[in-house]
């Protein structure tokens, strides 16, 4: 990549970047990952400066800087979250000089690269250009539209996104029987059930959060499970998502079932059921999809 970028530069700084994303072990957005590191290290002035488009050239440097470590196995890019893998872990550990760190991972990818060679004649080297660029094309322009979801998400008013929990509901077949007018709700915001007159179980109690702040612990999962009864279902959506020991929580629970959705979750399940929803409740959420070349 002819970014007037130097491979050393671009070890060290995915070397900072692992350490930014160790210290979250639910990984971070790709935007935040990459703000996070643009605020630990010092950028030249070619890093900080900008394309005609206006996007910041660090941010494309660190998303191509990236690609060997994907290959490597060492880092997931899992719908825009960045984590690192336990193969990373080790890597980490072992290879504790940037450069070193670079290299070992340059390798890997060689072999990858070698390993999935699609062409001949030297026409490899090509072929994994555009594959890569198209990779990045693609990261930006998902990272893009999550962004933009999300800020839609904690625009809306706490009441209206209730709703918009309960549309989907309805689009998923399922008998929302009451939703919680605004003001204090007991730990339920939404009653549904299975069948039009809810004479069949189970009910479904469904609590909302729309805050993006911080996620669900122990302590509210643990709240909303004392009101679910035996014969209840409970769903807790959180736009924050949840915290691992509140997951954990959840699995282990043998005899109250509850589901937890988060964000991606809850915009994976609004896509899925898109063609279900009313008009009215497109509205509240409305997409459209745009197709990509996949990346390799």
């Amino acid at each position: 990549m002819g970014d007037g970028v130097t491979s050393a530069r671009k070890g060290e700084l995915v070397r900072k970047l692992f350490e930014i994303l160790l210290s979250e072990p639910d990984g971070l957005r790709a935007g935040v990952a990459i703000q996070r590191l643009a605020s630990a290290v010092q950028l030249t002035s070619h890093e900080a400066g900008h394309y005609e488009s206006g996007a910041r050239r660090f941010d494309k440097i660190v998303r191509f800087s990236t690609i060997s470590f994907v290959k490597a196995g060492w880092l997931a890019k899992v719908d825009g979250v960045w984590l690192v893998t336990e193969e990373g872990k080790q890597a980490f550990a072992k290879h504790r000089g940037a450069e070193e760190f670079r290299v070992a991972a340059s390798r890997l990818y060689q072999a990858w690269k070698k390993s999935t060679a699609r062409t001949v004649d030297g026409e490899d080297d090509e072929v994994a250009a555009a594959d890569e660029a198209r990779s990045v094309t693609f990261e930006e322009a998902e990272d893009q539209a999550w962004s933009d979801i999300e800020q839609h998400l904690n625009s809306i008013d706490p009441y209206e996104f209730q709703k918009l929990v309960g549309d989907l509901l309805t689009g998923m077949k399922y008998h929302v029987a009451w939703i919680a007018p605004p003001g204090k709700d007991g730990g339920v915001d939404i009653v549904a059930f299975t069948d039009p007159l809810g004479t069949q179980a189970p009910r479904i109690k469904i609590q909302v959060k729309r805050l993006t702040s911080n996620r669900v612990d122990v302590d509210g999962v643990r709240a909303f499970l004392a009101t679910i009864g035996t014969s209840d279902v409970g769903i807790f959506v959180s736009l924050a998502g949840f915290t691992r020991g509140a997951q954990d929580y959840v699995r282990d629970q043998e005899t109250r079932r509850v589901t937890l959705v988060d964000a991606r979750r809850l915009v994976d399940l609004w896509v899925e059921h898109y063609d279900r929803l009313s008009d009215q409740a497109r509205q509240r959420l409305p997409l459209t999809p745009i197709y990509f070349l996949t990346p390799a």
